[in-house]
């Protein structure tokens, strides 16, 4: 038997009525309007009556009139039962960029359930058609250390610039310098959305300013679509891991718990992490190469990673003379 979500007949219908009523009143909230007039446009594409559309997802008409007319505020599940009964993503019902145009639903369609090794084709085979720069010469002599911090960026990022003789820069120090405060000031007093702006200015100046250097990026970076891309196209970039206790150990050692919660060693500090590592693995993947940090001293870390990235460029870093 199919399942419904009907919500409380008699008491929708009253809550309907007053919110219609207030609807005519007062100015409809555009968000609301866009929505009812995408169920409305799908509900037509598919060819059914909105007496057809409430008999099969259970609802009342009224409840999908106020919908489609922009007064309804309907519960997660409704839209959800609208999205089943009209064979479409609950996206399309909601509103996104990918829902914009029948063209945006093909592309989609076709993206549908492809592995990662073949989406990565296509987003490069698209980023190369719709490219409106060159390609950055100096992308191989910016080298950008990503990872979660613990990993080793700052340390093995100094040591890599000193004998490449090119100049060290931490972007979260040049974000600081830019805001004038430190970024746990930024997030507070202005939010995340203020801090990736910043964030996405200081790598822009980085980039114009050296052709040259080795870039160790902030945790958080690859988050941020447009930024992450930029880092991308024009840094060799290299993805230092490590296993989640090595990651805490070396924070704590460096008397930093954030993003973690609790103290250290707190079994919820360390679920933490690691959801924090794997929700960011598929991005940190996209990264040229990877290397593991882990059970290797430092002196042995920094010579595996000298000699792969020599490997990776096509050519002998060059040895620091001192």
């Amino acid at each position: 038997m199919k399942q419904t979500y009907v919500a409380e007949p008699q008491a929708d219908e009253a809550a309907e009525a007053q919110e219609g009523a207030r609807g005519e009143r007062a100015e409809r909230d555009p968000f609301l309007t866009a929505m009812g007039e995408r169920v409305r446009m799908l509900r037509a594409r598919r060819g059914m009556t909105r007496k057809a559309l409430a008999t099969e997802t259970g609802l009342s008409e009224r409840h999908l009139a106020n919908l489609e007319s922009g007064v309804g505020n309907a519960s997660v599940l409704v839209l959800r039962q609208i999205a089943i009964t009209l064979n479409c993503s609950l996206a399309e019902v909601t509103g996104d960029v990918t829902t914009s145009s029948a063209e945006w639903l093909l592309i989609r369609e076709l993206l549908q359930g492809r592995d990662p090794a073949a989406l990565h084709r296509a987003r490069v085979a698209l980023a190369e058609m719709f490219s409106q720069a060159p390609a950055d010469p100096h992308r191989n002599e910016r080298i950008a250390l990503i990872g979660l911090r613990g990993a080793g960026k700052s340390t093995l990022g100094r040591m890599l610039a000193q004998e490449r003789k090119v100049p060290f820069v931490e972007l979260t120090r040049v974000i600081e310098q830019m805001a004038g405060c430190p970024p746990a000031e930024i997030h507070s007093l202005y939010g995340a959305s203020a801090y990736r702006r910043y964030e996405q200015r200081a790598l822009e100046a980085v980039i114009a300013e050296h052709p040259r250097a080795v870039i160790a990026s902030p945790g958080g970076l690859v988050s941020e679509p447009a930024t992450f891309n930029a880092l991308l196209a024009h840094c060799f970039t290299v993805w230092l891991q490590a296993a989640p206790e090595d990651h805490m150990r070396r924070v704590v050692a460096q008397g930093d718990l954030r993003p973690m919660s609790g103290h250290a060693g707190n079994s919820e500090a360390m679920d933490d992490l690691k959801r924090i590592l794997a929700g960011r693995a598929e991005l940190y993947g996209r990264a040229d190469m990877s290397f593991d940090t882990s059970e290797r001293t430092l002196a042995d870390a920094y010579l595996q990673l000298r000699d792969r990235l020599a490997a990776r460029l096509g050519a002998e870093l060059p040895v620091r003379v001192d």
